[in-house]
């Protein structure tokens, strides 16, 4: 039985890694989203930081990407469409998880 509940354990760790890991990768993405969306507001530095923090937040609304697009959406208004912001967004989710899985 001890070999059974050893296998469960270690599943139960890996989900819980792997959840944290893709966790980790999505604020990644988003905060890059958010500094590209700042740099497109004119906002630098601290600012910009801030912003970034603001568009990470926006995911904690509600599951899935679309609080975070819907967010940066409204706020850029006319300086970039939905398309531009998916398409930026699918791009900083690779960058992402590229990074968070070399940092582990």
């Amino acid at each position: 039985m001890t070999i059974f509940n050893d296998r469960e354990h270690a599943f139960e760790s890996k989900y819980a890694h792997d959840a944290e890991m893709q966790f980790k990768a999505s604020a990644r993405c988003h905060k890059l989203l958010g500094l590209w969306a700042a740099e497109k507001l004119g906002k630098s530095g601290d600012e910009a930081e801030t912003y970034a923090t603001s568009v990470v937040i926006a995911d904690l609304t509600e599951p899935g990407h679309e609080d975070v697009v819907r967010k940066v959406v409204a706020d850029l208004g006319n300086k970039a469409s939905e398309d531009k912001i998916r398409k930026k967004m699918r791009k900083y989710r690779a960058i992402a998880k590229s990074q968070i899985f070399d940092e582990a």
